[in-house]
């Protein structure tokens, strides 16, 4: 597969995960998180080590982002009113399928929707959605701005309208749900807020602050001997064959 289709096959197979959840106890939501991870790992096969990091820094930061969200301070609950072990590892086939669109999509068309969608999307929120959502038209100017002035402008689009159509489609069914007002704050919040999928803007922006490190660090670790080891690096392949 290549990572085209990722923008096709990355939102079917996210749909059907958060159809299934919603027949399953927690143990068939601990097979989901094993399958969902094996799916992942596949997924990151044929992708650059740049890309991998990438995609393995959006799950750690939204890991934590959900921890914080859900757990703590209690913005929005899952159905179970626990962290399902199949969230972390599908943030990761989200970060894949906003890739995928990206590739498929011009860059112009996919801001232009970005930020048509995230400014419409707040208005209708303070006006005329069946919840007022103050919180989430809060974070659309985050968006706008990055779509204005990031050179990752692209990604985050796709990105942006991959989470919105999930948020959409997992609250419709129940698979999570958003408090009314932020827990703490009393600032009105929509179900889903129109400014959430603005807001994982911050898991990508971190990833991608960060890939080049982790991938840069993997390499030196690989070409350069652990310190104080008592034997000595191998020698190559071909020295070896000839002794």
């Amino acid at each position: 597969m290549t990572p085209r289709w990722y923008a096709l096959a990355g939102p079917v197979c996210l749909g059907a995960l958060l159809a299934v959840d919603t027949q399953v106890g927690r143990g068939g939501q601990y097979a989901l998180g094993a399958a969902t991870w094996l799916v992942l790992l596949a997924a990151l096969r044929p992708l650059v080590p740049l890309a991998r990091a990438q995609a393995l820094g959006v799950v750690c930061f939204a890991t934590v982002g959900e921890v914080t969200g859900s757990l703590v301070w209690g913005v929005y609950h899952y159905r179970l009113h626990n962290l399902p072990l199949f969230i972390p590892p599908a943030h990761g086939l989200v970060y894949l399928s906003g890739l995928g669109l990206a590739r498929v999509v011009p860059a112009r068309r996919l801001v232009a929707a970005a930020a048509a969608g995230s400014v419409g999307w707040g208005l209708a929120g303070l006006t005329v959605l069946p919840r007022l959502d103050v919180a989430g038209a809060i974070g659309v100017p985050l968006l706008c701005v990055f779509l204005w002035r990031s050179r990752a402008r692209t990604t985050y689009a796709a990105v942006f309208l991959v989470v919105a159509a999930l948020e959409l489609y997992g609250t419709s069914i129940g698979t999570w749900r958003w408090a009314r007002t932020l827990p703490g704050l009393g600032i009105a919040d929509g179900n889903p807020p129109s400014g959430v999928a603005s807001g994982y803007v911050w898991f990508d922006v971190m990833a991608l602050l960060v890939a080049p490190l982790l991938v840069s660090t993997g390499v030196r670790l690989r070409r350069e001997p652990a310190r104080g080891s008592l034997h000595p690096a191998r020698p190559p392949l071909a020295h070896r064959l000839d002794a």
